[in-house]
This record gives C-alpha cells, sequence and structure tokens, in this order.
C-alpha cells in the first residue's frame, strides 16, 4: 500500500502491485493510472512508487484534476 494526503489532508492509501522483472521490480497502483516505478529491490520499489503516487497525485490536484480514490477501503 502506498499512502498520499488529499487536499482535504485526509491520509488515502492505495492499492500497489509489485512484480519481480529480469532487472529488479516494477510497480503500479490500478487506482492511479499512468503511474508506475521500478527498482532494483523490494525496498527501493517500494520507496519510489510511494513518491511517483504522491508526485501524480500532486500533479492532478495543480492541474485541477479529481483525485481518484482509493478502491480497496482499509478498516
Amino acid at each position: 500500500m502506498a499512502c498520499s494526503r488529499g487536499s482535504s489532508q485526509v491520509l488515502k492509501k492505495y492499492l500497489v502491485s509489485v512484480e519481480r522483472t529480469e532487472a529488479g521490480y516494477s510497480a503500479f497502483s490500478p487506482d492511479v493510472p499512468g503511474c508506475a516505478s521500478t527498482g532494483k529491490t523490494k525496498e527501493e520499489v517500494k520507496r519510489n512508487i510511494q513518491e511517483a503516487i504522491a508526485f501524480h497525485l500532486e500533479g492532478l490536484r495543480e492541474e485541477g484534476y479529481e483525485i481518484p480514490e482509493p478502491s480497496i477501503r482499509l478498516k
């Protein structure tokens, strides 16, 4: 799971899929289309996808686009 604060400062958690590749690992979130990341280790790809999601959502906010809601709700 990757976390991000929305415009109302509510912490949102997005499902992240991490896959092994020939070069290391890749990750994406089905709830954040167009956002993906890679890394040589699991730890690196987890850090990278969290940064990528935060950066992607910041860009959406700045451009006035709606921030996607996580499709999976954790209690």
